[in-house]
């Protein structure tokens, strides 16, 4: 990392959703659901230079959408704004690790990284609060980056309460496709009244497996695999080797194991054309970690 306080590198962290439940539709038109994240330790890596030039630059290879569209890109200048920090840049270089449309959280990570390194290097002094804040304006899903720690959600999933998970290694697989999350939540087939589950069967904010094995699942898994039999594919693949999940609402399964070794065995055999990677879950967002790191040694 840069000790330079005009740069910083963070990695911008996958999530994977180790249950999905959706227990109804509101009368506002969005579905009130309950999830469990797990953040990995793997992600985009994100670079951030400092600039007095008041204009955002974003090097985004291989990703197309136009800059001013990029939750990164709308991040930073949200940021900017809310702050009255418009005379103040930033150089944004992206390497993507992340498949889009995976259901891993590339975007929302992104964006909530973005937040946090430019609340660093512009010296916004926002806390994490009005961060979170900032973020869930961007999307449902980037509060919890913010706040950087695995927890179960409800509500859209603005409501956090961070879990301990029992540690495991992650393959994750994305077949061939893009899953669109607008017509997923449109469509009439998918289930809508699955049973809420208690803070109290979280056993102490503590995850274990037999606690994952018995509400581990995901209510859009069925419709995902009737409208992209790839996925399907995917998934029924994995499970030759242990139970296998669609995570959030994209492309890509996957399954826990005990060891690196047995994962990385598993996804040196998958089919071809299907990317992936193998990650290890922690609790602890690397971008916070990275970050207090910097911290401590500016």
């Amino acid at each position: 990392m840069n000790a330079s306080p005009l740069s910083l590198t963070l990695t911008a962290p996958a999530k994977l959703n180790l249950m999905l439940r959706i227990l109804g539709r509101r009368d506002d038109g969005y579905h009130e659901l309950q999830t469990v994240f797990q953040l990995l330790d793997f992600g985009d890596t994100l670079n951030f230079q400092a600039t007095r030039d008041g204009r955002i630059h974003l090097h985004c290879p291989n990703v197309d959408v136009a800059p001013e569209q990029n939750l990164i890109y709308r991040a930073a200048q949200l940021l900017r704004q809310h702050c009255g920090r418009m005379n103040l840049g930033a150089s944004i270089a992206v390497d993507k690790a992340l498949p889009s449309g995976g259901g891993i959280g590339g975007g929302s990570s992104d964006a909530a990284t973005t937040l946090l390194g430019l609340n660093h290097l512009w010296d916004c002094k926002l806390d994490i609060d009005s961060l979170a804040e900032l973020g869930r304006q961007l999307g449902a899903d980037v509060p919890v980056f913010v706040r950087g720690h695995s927890a179960f959600a409800e509500g859209v999933g603005e409501r956090l309460t961070p879990v301990t998970i029992a540690p495991r290694w992650y393959l994750i697989l994305k077949p061939a496709c893009h899953v669109s999350t607008a017509a997923l939540f449109s469509d009439p087939r998918l289930t809508r009244d699955s049973a809420a589950i208690t803070l109290a069967a979280l056993r102490d904010r503590r995850l274990n497996t037999h606690w994952l094995d018995e509400y581990a699942g995901n209510d859009f898994q069925p419709l995902v695999e009737d409208l992209y039999p790839e996925v399907g594919r995917a998934r029924a693949w994995l499970a030759q080797y242990a139970k296998a999940y669609l995570t959030g609402t994209g492309a890509c399964v996957f399954t826990g194991f005990e060891s690196e070794a047995a994962a990385l065995n598993v996804f040196a055999e998958r089919p071809a054309g299907w990317e992936g990677f193998v990650a290890r879950g922690a609790d602890e967002s690397i971008a916070h970690r990275q970050l207090a790191k910097f911290a401590a040694n500016v």
